[in-house]
């Protein structure tokens, strides 16, 4: 499972679960909304960015990194393509925010020297998800994110106490069902071997009514498919795991990774990876 890309799901599903990380979010955090933004001359794509309101009071931007492989350009690269954005829309914004989110601490760059007076600011937040305590202990949006680490066995019991806290606490309607859909969406991709009525037995919910299933359900219906109801969903939700892992494509490109080293990592054909280079 390629689990930066499940976190870019999060994020643009529900926005706000992302300031619940951060120590000083803006008044104006439910507004935002996250996007992947491209600068040109050179071609920059960066794929987590936090836009605020045209109306908020301060016109601060947000810049997202997850990282779970160890990367010895990560800093280079995040402080480039953020300062380079910011060059680029020079007028747009009047402050900035940077929050890297890495597995483990064990993920850091060698070399941090070069980056220290950034690293060390005020602008910029560190968040080490296996650090963070006890998902019963955090927030609901912190125990979400951390579910993504969690291994097989772990991850089934976490999201089941998770869907039963959410029912639980006091929180808004849309807010439940946004959760448990992200829930079971980090759920198919994790378990992509299984079935849907696995998956629902091992959760303890109903896909039926969920986002993914939704999704899966049109994307059956755009294939036009003859295979049957059940057939159609399966393939629907095969395909929208596909689609995951080609997004996620020119990411490990941008890495220096080749397209056979990428195919082989993400089980795609070189045929494949070279599509969705293009």
């Amino acid at each position: 499972m390629r689990r930066d890309a499940i976190f870019y799901t999060i994020f643009k599903r529900v926005p706000g679960l992302f300031f619940e990380l951060i120590e000083q979010p803006p008044a104006e955090a439910s507004s935002y909304r996250f996007e992947s933004v491209e600068v040109k001359e050179p071609t920059f794509r960066i794929d987590g960015v936090f836009l605020p309101p045209p109306d908020a009071t301060s016109q601060m931007i947000f810049f997202a990194e997850v990282q779970f492989q160890k990367d010895e350009l990560l800093y280079h690269r995040f402080f480039t393509e953020s300062m380079l954005y910011m060059y680029r829309n020079p007028s747009l914004y009047d402050d900035w925010y940077g929050v890297i989110i890495l597995q483990s601490r064990n993920l850091e760059p060698e070399n941090t020297t070069i980056h220290r007076s950034l690293l060390n600011s005020s602008q910029v937040q560190r968040i080490y998800l296996d650090e963070l305590g006890s998902p019963d202990e955090q927030k609901v949006g912190i125990s979400l994110m951390q579910l993504t680490i969690a291994s097989d066995n772990q991850m089934v019991q976490e999201a089941k106490r998770l869907i039963e806290r959410v029912q639980q606490e006091q929180i808004t309607v849309l807010a439940k069902k946004e959760i448990i859909d992200v829930i079971t969406t980090i759920a198919v991709y994790k378990f992509a071997n299984l079935s849907r009525e696995e998956v629902e037995a091992m959760l303890g919910v109903k896909l039926e009514e969920t986002r993914v299933y939704q999704e899966a359900k049109q994307e059956g219906i755009e294939l036009g498919l003859e295979l049957g109801r059940e057939q159609g969903l399966e393939l629907g939700l095969q395909r929208g795991r596909e689609q995951a892992k080609l997004e996620v494509v020119p990411q490990f490109l941008a890495l220096g990774m080749s397209m056979e080293e990428v195919a082989q990592s993400l089980n795609l054909t070189i045929e494949q990876v070279r599509l969705a280079s293009e």
